[in-house]
């Protein structure tokens, strides 16, 4: 039994083969600037200079050091070995602890230089993975990437539109990693409509992930980055998710695949609230098609909600979202492996991921297969040609959850029928 597992974050940016001039080329844009994002120099523990990457205030330790794991391709492919990795998706630029490429993106630069700058970076990510190895004794490539869009504000629609062009035609960029603000005016602003419908057509996936919180709203007591981290983060997925929906994005573009990290925020908590208040406002109140907790089910989560309590929940409010379908009457809850379909996992051994790991194996009601098996809907969220060789094809026999981790069961034709695993991790 061999195992294909798809991890994805872990790529600061791509030094090796045709990434190195462009790497340097960006991480001395980062030296230059007096604020965040920036790269600053210091003298380590150890009396050597070291880089250290700074995108929150007052960072710890002054910023994240970027060493060889961010940065060489070698290094990387030494930790998926260790660790049991034969496929990751990875994505350029800042961060390393999360599958998207930066907090802030490119949401820093002009329109121009956002443009110019994201198309590189694919280009970049493009010839990073292609020229990558393959999964020993398979065509099937060792990394796929998530690539950028200039989504900045001042951008022209048809910049956008030639990076999620770019982005469909590149062979091993699966989906776009995006912010909540949009071009500045948010998910629910009308001009990102022709993006939504771009993507939508070429079956990539979104990939939302929050960087501004919601304001200035922790008080004066310094409780280090605990707030903002804890409950900023997710509340700014909240209401980003919820302003997309009331706009009739997912009534529009039906097929629009979109993963939520930090399991949604507080999305979940509070759908039936939601619900209740659109169905009482006269200017909401008919504009959907559905019962805005149909919407939940139409989406994907990741599982960073650190207890088996929260992600029991979190399905169940997945697995619920047939009952509010239309006019549909009231349908029996089902079991709970249905909503685990939808949610993804992850692999990685830091201190919080070991905490998810367990909260998954205590989820109640959640069978071995639905910890450790993948879904169809796991496999048409990343659409990897990995299942499209004539060697392997995509077995339907199990679900999984928690965006650290998405199994997807595949087994070669051979004779041997020799059954593998995927694994896809992102999110922090």
């Amino acid at each position: 039994m061999g195992s294909v597992m798809l991890h994805s974050g872990d790529c600061f940016m791509p030094f090796t083969c045709s990434g190195m001039e462009l790497a340097i080329r960006y991480a001395s844009l980062l030296r230059t600037r007096p604020e965040r994002p920036r790269i600053v120099t210091r003298v380590g523990d150890n009396g050597q200079k070291e880089d250290r990457l700074v995108i929150l205030r007052d960072e710890p330790s002054g910023g994240r050091p970027i060493g060889p794991s961010y940065t060489d391709r070698n290094e990387k492919l030494k930790f998926m070995q260790k660790h049991g990795i034969d496929v990751s998706i990875v994505s350029t630029l800042l961060r390393r602890l999360e599958a998207s490429t930066a907090n802030p993106w490119l949401d820093f630069l002009s329109a121009d230089q956002a443009h110019d700058m994201a198309l590189k970076l694919n280009q970049d990510l493009e010839d990073y993975c292609s020229s990558g190895p393959n999964v020993p004794d398979s065509p099937t490539p060792r990394l796929y990437g998530f690539g950028l869009l200039p989504l900045v504000p001042g951008i022209d629609t048809q910049a956008i539109l030639e990076a999620v062009r770019q982005i469909s035609a590149l062979p091993h960029l699966k989906g776009v990693i995006i912010g909540t603000v949009g071009v500045g005016r948010g998910l629910d602003d009308e001009a990102l409509a022709p993006i939504w419908a771009a993507i939508e057509s070429a079956g990539l996936t979104v990939f939302l992930h929050p960087h501004y919180g919601v304001g200035n709203v922790w008080g004066e007591k310094d409780n280090g980055h605990v707030l903002p981290l804890a409950l900023g983060f997710p509340f700014e997925t909240t209401v980003a998710t919820t302003r997309l929906i009331l706009s009739g994005a997912f009534d529009r573009f039906p097929n629009l695949r979109v993963l939520l990290a930090h399991s949604g925020g507080s999305l979940p908590q509070l759908s039936s609230r939601l619900a209740s208040c659109i169905a009482h406002d006269p200017i909401v109140a008919s504009r959907l098609k559905h019962d805005a907790r149909y919407y939940l089910g139409k989406m994907y989560f990741d599982a960073v909600a650190y207890g088996p309590e929260e992600l029991g929940f979190v399905c169940d409010v997945i697995n619920r979202s047939n009952r509010f379908e239309g006019d549909a009457q009231d349908v029996a809850l089902g079991s709970r492996s249905i909503g685990s379909n939808r949610m993804l996992f992850g692999t990685e051994k830091w201190m919080s991921v070991v905490e998810n790991l367990d909260a998954i194996d205590s989820v109640k009601g959640w069978a071995e297969e639905d910890r450790d098996g993948p879904s169809s809907d796991g496999y048409k969220l990343i659409t990897l040609d990995i299942i499209q060789h004539d060697d392997i094809s995509p077995s339907v026999n199990g679900l999984v959850g928690f965006c650290f981790r998405l199994h997807l069961h595949i087994e070669k034709q051979t004779e041997s029928s020799d059954n593998s695993s995927l694994i896809y991790s992102c999110c922090y």
